[in-house]
């Protein structure tokens, strides 16, 4: 990482960490959210067997990633809209460390939700069977994954006229877990929500993940993942650097 590219990253983070509710909405509403799902409504489901905490493990991982995105889009959104990009051309900094320090701060501070996410699984008896190996592969996955909607998101900060609309650009991401298998396996769906949690990208993410997690890997559903990954990353990378052309 460039020299200009580790002071916008610094600069992220404290501006993280002076926003308490960036914080709640990446780290804490995810951990309600799995609460909510495992303690009240958690006996309701039937998911074919098994604890249902094992199920919704992976579903949960995702909503932390989603949850956390809301924060980067308004963070983009009021950098272009402030007058800062003016003051980083007159100091020099590198444009693309702009976009790379938001990029990685995202990274960074979904990375953490997930963890703490995990972490709360296993308080709540969570007991996959992958192996160390399945475990990277996850891990692997899910890195994949937060790295392509990190750059989604950068590009939807940038095109969005206002920060208000900034965040809400980014409900539909939030709302996306809630219509694939997170929460209830997708054949338990009605006709039209079923076909489309199907066919979903976030499906195929967290298909992948499960069967890491519970020792059993689908191939078809990584290679899907995979797949669905490097596409919104190349689409957002080359929106956000398109969008930040025009407007820096």
């Amino acid at each position: 990482m460039s020299t200009d590219a580790a002071v916008m990253l610094r600069r992220n983070f404290k501006h993280t960490l002076r926003n308490p509710i960036t914080v709640f909405n990446a780290i804490f509403m995810p951990i309600i959210m799995m609460v909510m799902f495992v303690y009240v409504f958690g006996d309701a489901f039937n998911v074919g067997g098994g604890d249902y905490i094992d199920y919704a493990t992976p579903g949960m991982i995702m909503l932390a990633i989603s949850y956390g995105l809301s924060a980067t889009a308004v963070s983009v959104s009021s950098d272009m809209t402030k007058g800062i990009i003016n003051r980083f051309k007159v100091m020099d900094v590198s444009r693309g460390a702009v976009l790379t320090g938001h990029v990685v701060s995202t990274m960074v501070r979904v990375t953490v939700a997930v963890a703490a996410v995990i972490g709360v699984a296993f308080l709540f008896g969570f007991s996959p069977e992958a192996s160390f190996t399945q475990w990277l592969a996850a891990a692997g996955v899910l890195l994949l994954v937060i790295f392509a909607v990190s750059w989604l998101t950068v590009a939807l900060g940038l095109a969005a006229k206002t920060v208000e609309s900034a965040g809400m650009a980014t409900v539909p991401l939030i709302m996306l877990p809630f219509f694939s298998s997170a929460i209830v396996p997708a054949d338990k769906m009605g006709p039209g929500i079923r076909e489309f949690a199907h066919y979903q990208p976030f499906t195929s993410i967290i298909e992948s993940v499960r069967g890491f997690l519970l020792g059993a890997p689908n191939t078809g559903q990584t290679l899907a993942a995979i797949a669905w990954s490097l596409a919104i990353a190349v689409l957002g990378y080359a929106w956000a650097r398109a969008k930040f052309g025009k407007r820096a």
